[in-house]
């Protein structure tokens, strides 16, 4: 099922028109490589950014942190829910065409083709 099928794309708000185009440059990059290296396997946000034990600090990501600390009892989690709606809009305005499905609650996709082709 395509991107577009699948479900809706949502707003990231709390963060600057500057840092969204940072984070998603930063995630469009991180999809190329995952694309490159691996590219008859499924990944999800998780994939891309190492794990759970992810580090924000220094990244382009770090402002989807903050915006949440000290206002939500678990900030990375929070973050990681904009960074996953930031994810899903960089697939969905990618050339190239992915498959998506949800598995326990975690968005994954499939690079299947498109422009681009590696």
């Amino acid at each position: 099922m395509s991107l577009v099928e699948e479900n809706e794309l949502r707003a990231v708000t709390g963060i600057s028109e500057i840092e969204r185009a940072r984070i998603s440059d930063f995630l469009q990059g991180a999809v190329y490589c995952w694309c490159k290296n691996k590219p008859k396997e499924w990944f999800s946000l998780r994939d891309l950014m190492g794990g759970a034990n992810f580090d924000w600090r220094g990244t382009p990501l770090q402002p989807l942190f903050l915006k949440h600390e000290g206002v939500n009892e678990d900030p990375t989690k929070e973050a990681g829910k904009d960074c996953g709606w930031l994810l899903k809009s960089v697939i969905a305005n990618d050339r190239r065409v992915f498959d998506t499905k949800k598995e326990e609650l975690t968005r994954k996709y499939l690079w299947m083709s498109g422009d681009g082709d590696t």
